[in-house]
């Protein structure tokens, strides 16, 4: 639309959008998520000296409909299965218009959404999803249709997303932005690949328009007063028996398929009881019973992969700092048990604090090196009780690394690794405290009254 030689917004949607506020904030949340740079290369922090320069063009361009968004790099990131996750990622400044987009069509959406939809949405999260679940479970619906859906991000049809964004949004300006988005294509390895279908995953934008495509779906298992959980495009549906299961897998699968334009995964998509099935990298262990949710612990491949990468992170011939290991210890294990907190696996996460610290003790035995070094550090952390011990080691010059680690714990003791000076997370402590604030939260959630008298969380 234009007014004069200036082309102005349809809509104060888009003059909004468009607003030096609302770009100013999505400048701010693009620098808070990092990432790396586009085909063009320009980092980050090279963002506001760029808008400051050429903004008024692109902001002229976008009223204009001649705004062309750059292609997205093709990046591939393995998967814990073998495979790989294809990902688009946008140029920054790309990446800075989708979230001022998203940040104005968000809330526009956000009502026509599903009760039953957790993925990237305010307010909403993994754990809520989870929770959902074993909620279903605890009231008896003990089958599952477990749907995977084949690359959904990569075939997504643009028509019908257009058409279900048009359902909502009637502004022009921004409407033309998205399509623009879809089209806008892929480079890998200088070689140009027009999009046809697909949202690729690595912008803003991709997760709300996700959302957008499989609300119908979402509305259409409503309508059917099946009970259902999805978050983005895991989606699990639950009922009572093994017919039912099987029955509801064929119809969700022809409608997925038939309606939506999708692609399942039928090797992956199974109907079955819920005991031993795994959601979210979840596996549910118990159902429980109405008032009382079940149990579930991590899936083995992720445990697998706990394991792993703390090995990796502390293997004793780094060549960096032992404070530079723990940090990094720290930053892992935190982020790997707040996910994970709602887990039962106290056994585990006892052997696993037990392990971690003997693998610092290797660390610290390879770090000090010469044997008057070694021990002068046991003299100084060895507790009086086990001084008689200090007195008769012989092994100061040994390299038998993990062997003397196992001895090591009489005179580096737990309250040294974990305490002053080293101040490693117990992962075990971590934990038992995450996992009794979820428990917490559950009662809350379910609104569930609690008894008046004491009691702790096993």
């Amino acid at each position: 639309m234009r007014e004069g030689n200036q082309a102005i917004p349809n809509s104060k949607l888009c003059e909004y959008m468009l607003s030096p506020y609302n770009m100013r904030v999505a400048v701010g949340n693009v620098k808070r998520n990092h990432g790396s740079a586009g085909i063009d290369k320009m980092e980050i922090e090279e963002i506001e000296s760029y808008m400051s320069k050429n903004w008024a063009q692109i902001k002229e361009q976008i009223l204009a409909h001649k705004y062309k968004p750059q292609p997205v790099k093709r990046v591939e990131i393995p998967k814990d299965n073998g495979g790989v996750r294809l990902l688009g990622v946008p140029c920054v400044i790309d990446r800075v218009i989708q979230q001022a987009m998203v940040q104005v069509l968000q809330p526009l959406f956000e009502p026509t959404f599903s009760e039953y939809s957790y993925g990237f949405r305010p307010g909403r999260s993994a754990e809520d999803a989870v929770r959902k679940a074993q909620e279903y479970m605890s009231e008896g619906y003990k089958y599952v249709v477990d749907l995977d859906l084949s690359k959904f991000f990569d075939t997504v049809n643009h028509d019908m997303l257009m058409d279900f964004i048009d359902r909502t949004l009637k502004d022009k300006d921004i409407r033309r932005l998205i399509y623009d988005y879809l089209k806008c294509g892929v480079m890998k390895d200088g070689s140009f690949t027009a999009t046809e279908e697909g949202t690729p995953q690595g912008g803003p934008l991709s997760p709300l328009l996700s959302n957008i495509y499989l609300t119908p779906y979402d509305k259409e298992l409503e309508k059917r007063g099946l009970k259902f959980v999805r978050y983005a495009d895991d989606s699990n549906v639950f009922t009572k028996s093994s017919y039912a299961s099987r029955r509801v897998k064929d119809s969700v699968i022809r409608f997925l398929e038939n309606k939506m334009k999708l692609k399942v995964n039928m090797e992956k998509t199974e109907a079955r009881t819920t005991i031993g099935s795994s959601f979210l990298g979840f596996t549910f262990t118990s159902n429980g019973k109405p008032g009382q949710l079940g149990y579930c612990k991590p899936k083995e491949k992720k445990l697998t992969k706990l394991k792993a990468t703390i090995r990796e992170l502390t293997k004793r011939n780094r060549g960096v700092s032992i404070e530079i290991v723990i940090k990094q210890l720290n930053s892992y294990i935190t982020g790997w048990i707040n996910y994970y907190a709602r887990s039962n696996i106290s056994e585990y996460c006892i052997k696993m604090s037990m392990w971690i610290r003997r693998r610092i003790r290797q660390y610290l035995w390879k770090q000090w090196k010469t044997p008057g070094r070694r021990k002068e550090m046991l003299d100084k952390y060895c507790l009086k009780t086990q001084r008689f011990r200090l007195n008769k080691i012989r092994f100061y010059s040994s390299n038998r690394y993990w062997a003397i680690s196992a001895y090591l714990g009489n005179f580096i003791p737990d309250a040294v690794i974990n305490g002053e000076p080293y101040e490693l997370e117990d992962i075990y402590k971590l934990w038992k405290k995450k996992h009794d604030e979820r428990r917490i939260a559950d009662y809350n959630a379910l609104n569930f009254v609690q008894k008046e008298f004491d009691f702790t969380f096993s």
